[in-house]
């Protein structure tokens, strides 16, 4: 994401959106009672009198809305943004209800009654940050999946099937199998010139991989590690392996994830934390929420509910309190486990009694 213009003092930012990633980072961001501007879209009806003497035109119009509405269309990379017209044109009064479809380079300006700390840093990450280039290759002799690395999770690229059926043929095709696998490794490095590859398999079965890949610039990328499934169980798994933290680090779900560990053990060991709404509430206004995490699902379904404004005042509360609010996809392993926490925790600065 880039950032054109920015002033916090008085709300407002003007932005361009450069990658799928923007979008799902703005879903976080944009909120009901905010205000986009940007150029859109408009079918304006010309000519009066009888319907058939008329005309329908589509028109690029300036148009700033007042926000009631936001959806993420993932597949069809759009974030849809429903609202009142507050500033239109002659042709468009004021009043009438839009839709701005938000793409990839699209500009708009956003302008919130107050930016939380939470959101300020989120677009200074998305603006910071590259598109994700990293990709992990899980296999045994029989399998081999591949993921590339998104912010908000990961994307199967590929599965491949070996063909290791009788006892004889086992090393030949195994071999063959292995062949096929750096092939792919090496065509999808092509595309995509990633900065790190993520070998990892059951046993040894990486070794014998490692030995089919002789091209020097493509060995420097692989860090090699273990997992025990060849699945997308296998997959979270090399997430969290200490092999790979430096190579993930940068990724913001690892850090996510690193994060719902720590409340999992303050849950276990300390009891220096809470979870599930009513007790999140107790806390957040006894002022003793030093971190608070919600999941980006939580969020969805409560605006979906049109039950969000609690969940945003014990946000804004958490940061007056001089408290951190972090936002957790729930496409990952640590994010599904909040969720089945209730969608939103925190870690408390002293443990408190209900």
């Amino acid at each position: 994401m880039k950032i054109l213009y920015k002033d916090y003092k008085k709300n407002k930012v003007k932005l361009k959106v450069e990658s799928l990633d923007d979008l799902w980072t703005l879903t976080y961001i944009i909120e009901e009672g905010d205000v986009i501007r940007s150029r859109t879209a408009r079918k304006i009806k010309l000519g009066e009198g009888k319907e058939r003497q008329s005309k329908v035109v589509k028109r690029y119009v300036f148009l700033g809305i007042k926000v009631e509405k936001t959806e993420f269309h993932e597949y069809s990379n759009m974030l849809r943004v429903n609202g009142k017209i507050i500033q239109g044109t002659d042709e468009i009064p004021t009043g009438n209800y839009h839709t701005i479809n938000i793409e990839i380079d699209s500009v708009f300006e956003l302008e919130k009654e107050i930016f939380l700390r939470y959101q300020i840093k989120k677009i200074k990450e998305a603006a910071q940050s590259k598109d994700a280039k990293i990709m992990i290759c899980i296999h045994d002799r029989e399998e081999a999946l591949f993921a590339l690395l998104k912010k908000y999770g990961y994307e199967i690229l590929t599965r491949l099937k070996g063909d290791v059926t009788k006892k004889a043929e086992v090393n030949m095709r195994t071999s063959n199998f292995y062949s096929h696998i750096k092939k792919v490794i090496t065509e999808y490095d092509k595309r995509y010139n990633f900065d790190s590859i993520v070998i990892a398999s059951p046993s040894f079965w990486k070794e014998y991989l490692l030995n089919q890949i002789k091209d020097d610039s493509l060995k420097k990328k692989i860090v090699t590690a273990s997992c025990s499934t060849v699945n997308e169980n296998g997959i979270n798994e090399v997430i969290k392996r200490p092999e790979v933290k430096q190579v993930l680090k940068k990724q913001r779900f690892s850090n996510e994830i690193n994060k719902i560990e720590n409340l999992i053990k303050e849950i276990s060991i300390n009891g220096k934390s809470v979870y599930g709404i009513d007790h999140v509430r107790s806390a957040v206004y006894a002022g003793a929420v030093s971190e608070l995490l919600v999941t980006d699902k939580f969020i969805r379904e409560k605006r979906l509910n049109n039950e969000f404004k609690e969940t945003e005042d014990l946000m804004r509360k958490t940061e007056k309190m001089d408290g951190q609010v972090h936002i957790i996809t729930s496409e990952h392993e640590g994010g599904k486990k909040l969720d089945g926490l209730g969608g939103i925790a925190g870690l408390l600065r002293y443990k408190i009694a209900f």
